[in-house]
């Protein structure tokens, strides 16, 4: 990325013209962008917009009006941040005692109208969210949350720090997250729920307290799982959740019974990682 030389397109510099960064900002639209930003080609700033020092803004990006970008923000390719937002703020948490963390936007991410996203603790140094991914208006990001690709999180979204989710992930609007609960990729989850207790992968999720209804068979369609595949992962969580037995029993006897396959190793993987414990049946 190229740091501007001149934010007025009315003044001349040195650099050669080939070189110099495409920013589309109106000379009077009041817009503070501190020299020490990294701001790409092509990068359109609206007004009120306040840019800190230390941020880098990747090409092709849209700025809406009055978006706060704090220092650590590191903001990928073609993202668009609607008014109001607040990226790379400093965690709320009491334990934080000003140390350097980063914020970490991928590219192609849509951060819609007062989205709240902080940057990271001496825990992880950095809050991560993935390419692709959609965060609704009023969504709140914690510090040292990781979320993954292509996933959605609705409006009112509210994730405590240290959470982890991943790839393809849908939370509905409203839900609230407890801190370091893990969310499993291509899962989806009912919206006004708590989610107190880890989900694991490919799952619905629903009622309270939160609870396993079933697999995301649409969602696996919609991304080219065959309906064997589906098949496959309705029988893994029929013995996890259907059968009787307790979830440590459960594991055994699918390891022992099932044939492995990347959804059976990723599902048991993920379960016997968990720490929190994961929903219940």
């Amino acid at each position: 990325m190229t740091q501007p030389q001149n934010l007025n397109p009315e003044e001349k510099n040195n650099t050669p013209e080939d070189e110099k960064p495409v920013i589309k900002m109106h000379p009077q639209s009041l817009a503070y962008i501190h020299p020490g930003a990294k701001i790409g080609a092509n990068v359109e700033i609206s007004s009120f917009v306040t840019i800190q020092d230390n941020v880098e803004i990747g090409d092709g990006c849209w700025i809406g009006p009055n978006v706060t970008i704090m220092s650590g923000a590191r903001i990928g390719k073609n993202c668009r941040i609607f008014p109001g937002a607040v990226i790379s703020a400093e965690p709320q948490d009491l334990k934080f005692k000003g140390e350097d963390t980063l914020a970490i936007i991928g590219n192609n991410v849509t951060i819609r109208e007062y989205v709240t996203v902080n940057r990271g603790t001496k825990d992880r140094y950095k809050t991560v969210v993935g390419d692709n991914t959609l965060l609704m208006a009023y969504a709140h990001v914690a510090h040292d949350c990781v979320i993954g690709k292509n996933c959605v999180v609705a409006n009112a979204v509210n994730i405590a720090g240290h959470v982890k989710i991943g790839d393809y992930a849908i939370i509905g609007g409203l839900s609230a997250v407890h801190q370091f609960v893990n969310i499993g990729a291509h899962s989806i989850i009912s919206g006004g729920s708590l989610v107190r207790k880890d989900v694991p992968p490919f799952t619905k999720a629903a009622r309270e307290p939160l609870a396993y209804v079933g697999i995301n068979s649409v969602g696996l369609r919609r991304r080219g799982f065959s309906d064997k595949k589906i098949s496959e992962v309705q029988e893994i969580y029929r013995w996890v959740y259907q059968k009787g037995a307790n979830i440590s029993q459960a594991i055994t006897r699918i390891e022992a019974e099932l044939p492995a396959t990347e959804e059976r190793d990723e599902i048991i993987g993920f379960i016997k990682r968990s720490e929190r414990g994961v929903m219940r049946g």
